[in-house]
């Protein structure tokens, strides 16, 4: 806040966008207006309420959905005993990573997105090593199916703009951050659309968030995972599909635009963020004893076959390669290789 001021009187600035939980937070705390710049980011009380596995599951469970066991160790409890009635596999994840990164760093431990635990005495190491700081990752039971987002623009308590997608891989292969997906045409999953905007009021949300599953489609069933209260990591598969979010923001704050958008694109496109699906296509090909056995049955040569097979489709777009913007494509690569060199490797977060 000491310089943006500045900038927003020089560029004339009408709208203010933020992208990353550490500056949502940031400006959360702010003003809602710097000058006449409307920062169109949550509101700090909204943001933390989102922003908390626990709370949004717990908020989830009172209206109906589907949430997996969830357990969220604490200093004195009975580890053992708790551990012995866990079901596996399980995922480990922080509840909120953004209060949870400086203890981490301090401690010179590795955060993780999230850890797959296949049986007891590797959740009883995972728990031991954060002994130090005192301060355990949620243990969630491992749900089947794949990952379903439904996207909502939220605007006064209803939804003006919607969008969903599936993902057909993720880094790391277990789950994680979406490398492959395709939009999920709006007459699927309606039930399941008008629960996730009912979760969204209920957490007084305004402005864009994902509300993610696993869908079994087998069973039927949407397991909660978590609500992503920012803009996602697969965005540009919403702009490919003429479902615009950001402009959804800046033309109803700023323009004071009222009209719902028209709805957007219907048939089946694919895009793909090439870093991370290189990176899970090598794992898979090289270092196969590092998958986890959920996902251990898959060929070789049929994953490298799709993988270069979707070069040539006529319905694949991607996350930030676009032959008329290359510049961020490379850049990109660029911030890929120090990484590496500093021994950081990517981080497609």
């Amino acid at each position: 806040m000491s310089w943006m001021p500045d900038i927003v009187r020089r560029t004339g600035a009408m709208a203010l966008f933020a992208v990353s939980e550490a500056d949502l937070l940031q400006l959360a705390s702010g003003p809602k207006y710097i000058g006449k710049c409307e920062v169109l980011t949550p509101r700090l009380e909204q943001l933390q309420r989102a922003l908390s596995k626990s709370d949004t599951l717990s908020e989830a469970r009172k209206l109906g959905f589907d949430v997996p066991q969830t357990w969220q160790p604490r200093a004195g409890e009975d580890f053992a005993a708790r551990i012995a009635e866990q079901s596996f596999p399980a995922i480990a994840k922080w509840d909120n990573p953004n209060d949870i990164l400086p203890l981490l760093e301090e401690a010179g431990l590795k955060w993780e997105k999230a850890e797959f635990v296949s049986n007891a005495g590797q959740l009883d190491r995972l728990l031991d090593r954060f002994q130090t700081i005192g301060r355990w990752p949620l243990i969630q039971s491992y749900c089947d199916g794949v990952g379903l987002g439904q996207m909502l623009y939220m605007r006064r308590d209803r939804a003006t703009l919607r969008f969903q997608h599936v993902r057909l891989h993720e880094w790391p292969p277990e789950g994680g951050v979406s490398t492959l997906c395709y939009n999920e045409p709006l007459h699927q999953h309606q039930a399941q659309m008008k629960l996730s905007e009912r979760l969204l009021q209920e957490l007084e949300w305004e402005g864009p968030a994902m509300v993610e599953y696993r869908y079994d489609a087998a069973r039927k069933r949407y397991w909660l995972m978590e609500v992503n209260g920012r803009y996602w990591g697969s965005l540009p598969l919403t702009r490919h599909c003429d479902t615009l979010f950001a402009w959804e923001a800046y033309r109803r704050s700023v323009l004071g635009q009222v009209v719902d958008a028209p709805v957007g694109r219907q048939d089946i496109i694919q895009a793909r963020y090439m870093i991370p699906e290189t990176k899970r296509l090598m794992r898979l090909l090289i270092r196969r004893s590092r998958v986890d056995e959920r996902v251990a049955e898959y060929s070789r040569l049929q994953e490298l076959r799709s993988y270069l097979a979707d070069f040539v489709r006529p319905n694949m777009r991607y996350y930030v390669f676009d032959k008329d913007d290359t510049g961020p494509f490379y850049q990109d690569v660029r911030n890929m290789v120090g990484k590496i060199f500093k021994g950081g490797g990517h981080d497609p977060r």
